[in-house]
């Protein structure tokens, strides 16, 4: 799926009330749309996670991610860079 859709459904998303987290291969384009919120990454694409046959390094960028959902005082658009 491009960046651009993620971050307009993920907006669709969150006004029915599911929080999303978006990992945005692209942060110009995350910065246009602004999804509600987003962990840029500076992977190549169509690897949002990195590099295959690296579980630790997928599982800390997915835990990068999520992380962006326990901050109660942080609104929306939330743009975080992945900092390995």
């Amino acid at each position: 799926m491009c960046n651009q859709a993620v971050g307009l459904v993920a907006a669709e998303m969150e006004r029915q009330g599911i929080a999303t987290v978006a990992i945005q291969l692209l942060r110009h384009v995350a910065e246009r749309v602004r999804p509600p919120r987003a962990l840029c990454v500076p992977f190549r694409h169509g690897y949002p996670l990195d590099a295959p046959g690296d579980p630790p390094r997928q599982i800390a960028v997915i835990e990068a991610a999520l992380r962006l959902l326990e901050d109660p005082d942080a609104r929306p658009p939330v743009l975080a860079d992945y900092r390995s």
